[in-house]
């Protein structure tokens, strides 16, 4: 993952992709799906953006890790960006 967020974001700001400088939060979460939800997990990533217009990505996030069922501080959880 370390290597994943550090190509990525270097990829990001050499594209000047955003306004500012980019750079990831600290941590990340992971969450695994069976073969047979593969169709629905490309769905869902093909309509992330318009979906996240409704939705925030912190209380999506926060519903995954509740229906997972992994147990979390709060205080540790990722802010919306700015």
């Amino acid at each position: 993952m370390q290597n994943i967020k550090a190509y990525s974001s270097k990829w990001i700001n050499e594209k000047s992709i955003t306004k500012k400088r980019f750079r990831w939060q600290a941590g990340y979460g992971a969450f695994s799906y069976s073969q047979s939800q593969l169709s629905r997990v490309a769905e869902y990533i093909k309509n992330q953006e318009q979906h996240h217009k409704e939705k925030s990505m912190r209380k999506e996030y926060m519903e995954f890790l509740q229906k997972f069922e992994i147990h979390y501080n709060e205080a540790y959880i990722f802010h919306e960006p700015i």
